[in-house]
């Protein structure tokens, strides 16, 4: 694996090379080849440690670029053929380096302007209808920090929710940003009836440091369930699951409520619809998928899961999976959108 990606992110870097050199631009080899290399391998030098945060932040760019790199840069020498002009090279490659700006413009544009999507259904059972805001993955650290958040927090608030749930990855990782860059003075001022409430997701156990992620929720006003169901305020059960990265979860049949309410669940990842329908819940959440965050990755997650996206009504249990208000790696997304979802719950009597 290492070999084809050395083999591709050369060839890209070569083709780069001739393209900037079609200018008679003074550049040198070996210096491009170095800084190239540097810039291929960047993300994996950021996991060095919090110094190499510089790293972290090109190399997370670099991932989008070298995958839309992977199928720009073959059309664009493919084009270098069928031009057949003394300046073929320079026209190709400008005409790829526009396609890669616009790509990055609407891609940065759709990641930090993140939408409200709205749903309403009807479950059977007795109560008052309920306002929920849901969101998921918002991967908080550096490059989605503590202004995307913000984002998140008026949104929220403006809807007036009576109860918000985050379905896991909040942090990227560690949570030590979270906590540096003061995220937690704005996560506390998110307003509902009845709390926020949380799940952990892969990515809090990637970077195991779960109870400070949990403690420094609970100072956010946010409640992390881990294999728990809860009653809330007599109207409704609340389970949150541990992710399955966690081999040694509960299984869904031990949290099952006693109590004859509403039944909701929390799980990050989409990877069993069955299960919560054999069991009578009422409402699924997850997220996770990111809806294959930059296009064509949602071909992979359409084929993985069952539901990678959007709502399903399977029997008598409803299920949302969330493309996540924040992303992971580059803060580009193509083909899918940063949202929160804002469900409104009406109740049957029975």
């Amino acid at each position: 694996m290492l070999l084809i990606y050395c083999s591709l992110a050369g060839y890209i870097g070569w083709t780069v090379f001739i393209w900037l050199n079609s200018f008679a631009l003074p550049v040198n080899g070996w210096v491009f080849a170095f800084l190239w290399a540097v810039l291929a391998f960047s993300y994996f030098i950021g996991m060095l440690g919090h110094k190499w945060l510089g790293f972290t932040i090109a190399g997370s760019y670099w991932l989008a670029f070298f995958q839309y790199a992977l199928l720009i840069v073959p059309i664009a020498n493919l084009l270098v053929i069928v031009i057949d002009h003394p300046r073929d090279v320079q026209i190709a490659g400008s005409l790829a380096a526009a396609l890669f700006i616009l790509i990055f413009s609407i891609g940065t544009f759709l990641a930090y302007s993140p939408v409200v999507r709205k749903k309403e259904f009807i479950v059977k059972g007795n109560g008052d209808d309920l306002d929920i805001v849901i969101a998921s993955d918002f991967h908080l650290g550096v490059l989605s920090g503590k202004r995307h958040l913000k984002r998140f927090v008026n949104l929220s608030n403006k809807l007036e929710p009576d109860l918000v749930l985050l379905a896991g990855d909040l942090v990227d990782d560690d949570p030590i940003w979270y906590a540096r860059y003061g995220m937690s003075e704005v996560m506390r001022k998110l307003k509902s009836k009845y709390g926020v409430f949380g799940v952990l997701g892969n990515h809090e156990y990637y970077g195991k440091k779960i109870p400070l992620l949990v403690r420094v929720m609970e100072e956010s006003g946010v409640v992390i369930l881990r294999d728990e169901t809860v009653e809330v305020a007599g109207k409704f059960n609340l389970t949150g699951r541990e992710e399955r990265t966690n081999g040694k979860r509960d299984p869904l049949e031990n949290l099952k409520p006693a109590a004859n309410l509403p039944w909701i669940v929390m799980d990050h990842t989409p990877s069993d619809l069955k299960t919560p329908v054999e069991l009578g819940v009422d409402f699924h959440i997850s997220g996770h998928t990111h809806k294959g965050q930059m296009w064509p990755n949602r071909l992979i997650t359409k084929r993985i899961f069952e539901l990678d996206y959007g709502y399903r009504l399977k029997e008598a249990t409803h299920f949302i999976v969330s493309s996540g208000f924040g992303f992971w790696g580059p803060p580009i997304r193509i083909g899918s959108r940063s949202e929160l979802w804002n469900v409104r719950i009406k109740f049957e009597n029975i």
